[in-house]
């Protein structure tokens, strides 16, 4: 197959064919196309490389250095530059010193506890972490500086015990059915999630059993093929499962999906290794109850071997900076995410957000948004609990006149600000206890504010998921949404009055309709605490109010709250909401 490659890069690099690429110092998208085009010439060299021409080498040379000294985002671009120009490096080629140390230096700047790294500043932690800011810095010292010339060895070290780490929890985020976690920008690379696993393979660096490497990645790759990803012509399209073209970002092409590539990794490896030949092992998720705190993202993992789903609870990722006024980004600031639902990504529900969102309504019923929170915290507790909290002001934000480019952060706008919600939650066996609290002063209580609404799971099918709402055999108000596969639900603990489904079309990749529950509010209860039991499962429809945990509130230090929570079988949580400072209220 590698002719009609090199045809490929005879008539690319050739500024005077009619198919000649923009150079990457002409167009930016340009230079994330020449680290792949860098990277794979250096995989396939004896066999493409070096049967080119003097003359298309020469041109490649020339269209790649072109890269040479140009400025690069400080994301997960700046491995890109390191790639193209170690490649250059090695053909004979213009390259920077300097460059690579910059570069180097960014992503030292993007490292974060426990083996994890942020797209840039920003809490900005999904997918790339693994398919890019773990896949290159391996890859380059494997490919590229086997001697060490341009990596020293302790950075290596570094950056195994990293990857180590982060697939000791990235092999708890993938579903039984194999499906990633539907969280973050770039979705429509797809089975490009298995990556990390594979380049942990290719590196022996992972620390992964081979077993287990298999078992995951093939998944990844089979969930894919298996829901119909390839279109009729056997192509991956813009989308999720089959082609869903609002999937894109603003730097999205026909091609992007091929990113998809790198969750083929492992074929680099011979047909011995034992990523081939050892039997597969069972994902976390297929043996039983995963419980997980991962402090960098703020995210409390559930697993569970009888649905199969891993869900996370997130009070620490929303693709701002604390204090940051932006509406919520769908893919970052949502309470909760999954293997088996996505927030809907167009429509109303996007810019107003119902889905595991604690809101307050405004006059017309708008919804506010809470990007540039601050993580209060997150630890495990006794009894299998993990807890977390988060607090920060809310605001109205009028995105209308915002037509900038999506890379997946929250939109801006005129703001219209509110009062301050400390949102926590408190996760066990599946089930969520959400606690909710309002805090402004006398002067800042809007009359115009409705009411508070604490949103559930959205779930999506080909047809109108059954929805149902009212008031369980406790008084308290429940609603749910279901599917013959998946049920989301919510039950009233405390202060909320009356519950709905909110519904879309065409507004999700998993189906043509939405259906997500809510509780809400009579009025705005300042300092008062809300809970409710959130619930995400294939169990089916239930109603056994009964069954819920117990909630009891007492007043805490300096004006907060010490809550207690019985759950069914008897074991009792506490933990503390803190007041919101003067300050803020």
């Amino acid at each position: 197959m590698l002719e009609r490659y090199a045809e490929g890069l005879a008539a690319g690099t050739d500024p005077y064919s009619p198919e000649a690429w923009p150079r990457p110092d002409e167009l930016g998208q340009a230079k994330v196309e020449a680290a792949s085009i860098a990277l794979v010439l250096q995989l396939t060299r004896p066999w493409l490389w070096d049967q080119l021409d003097d003359g298309v080498r020469e041109r490649i040379v020339a269209w790649l250095g072109t890269v040479v000294g140009q400025p690069y985002p400080p994301i997960n671009l700046v491995w890109f530059r390191i790639v193209v120009e170690s490649f250059l490096r090695e053909a004979g080629g213009p390259w920077s010193v300097g460059d690579i140390e910059e570069d180097l230096a960014v992503h030292a700047s993007l490292r974060r506890p426990g083996g994890w790294l942020s797209d840039g500043q920003e809490r900005a932690y999904d997918h790339y972490t693994g398919w890019a800011l773990h896949l290159y810095p391996l890859l380059w010292v494997h490919l590229f500086d086997v001697t060490g010339a341009l990596c020293p060895p302790s950075l290596r070290q570094t950056w195994t015990a990293d990857l180590g780490r982060y697939l000791d929890d990235a092999v708890r985020l993938v579903g039984s059915d194999g499906s990633p976690l539907l969280q973050g920008r770039s979705l429509t690379y797809r089975f490009a999630a298995a990556a990390p696993f594979w380049v942990g393979a290719v590196t022996g660096a992972g620390g992964q059993p081979p077993g287990l490497v298999r078992r995951v990645a093939s998944g990844i790759v089979r969930h894919f093929a298996d829901q119909g990803a390839h279109d009729r012509n056997g192509l991956l399209s813009l989308g999720w499962h089959a082609a869903w073209p609002a999937m894109r970002q603003a730097y999205s092409g026909p091609g992007s999906p091929y990113w998809a590539a790198k969750g083929m990794l492992g074929l680099m490896l011979p047909q011995e290794h034992p990523v081939w030949t050892d039997p597969e092992l069972p994902l976390p998720v297929e043996t039983g109850h995963v419980a997980r705190l991962i402090s960098a993202p703020g995210w409390l993992v559930s697993a569970r071997r009888h649905d199969g789903i891993a869900v996370v609870l997130n009070h620490g990722t929303d693709h701002a900076r604390p204090g940051d006024l932006t509406a919520d980004s769908p893919l970052y600031a949502r309470l909760g995410y999954s293997t088996a639902t996505v927030p809907p990504l167009v429509g109303a529900s996007a810019t107003d957000p119902v889905d595991n969102a604690v809101v307050l309504l405004d006059d017309v019923g708008r919804a506010s948004h809470r990007s540039g929170f601050e993580t209060l915290f997150a630890r495990e507790l006794p009894g299998g609990v993990l807890a977390a909290a988060s607090r920060g002001p809310v605001r109205w934000v009028d995105v209308s006149a915002d037509d900038s480019p999506d890379h997946g952060s929250g939109r801006t706008g005129p703001t219209i600000p509110g009062p301050v919600v400390t949102v926590a939650s408190l996760l066990r066996a599946g089930t969520e206890v959400r606690l909710v609290r309002v805090d402004a002063a006398p002067t800042q209580r809007n009359p115009g504010w409705r009411s508070v609404r604490i949103g559930g799971w959205p779930v999506a099918a080909g047809i109108q998921p059954e929805t149902r709402a009212g008031t369980g055999l406790s008084g308290a108000p429940y609603a749910g949404a279901g599917t013959a596969s998946l049920c989301s639900r919510l039950r009233g603990l405390l202060g909320l009055h009356r519950g709905g489904v909110a519904t879309g079309k065409d507004d999700s990749p998993l189906g043509a309709r939405t259906a997500t529950p809510w509780l809400a509010t009579d009025g705005v209860p300042y300092g008062e605490v809300l809970a409710v039991a959130v619930v995400l499962d294939r169990d089916g429809p239930n109603e056994a109010d009964q069954l819920d945990p117990t909630v009891v509130v007492h007043p805490g230090p300096s004006g907060g709250h010490r809550v207690e929570l019985t759950w069914p079988d008897g074991h009792t949580t506490e933990i503390d909401l803190p007041a919101a400072p003067q300050a803020a209220v």
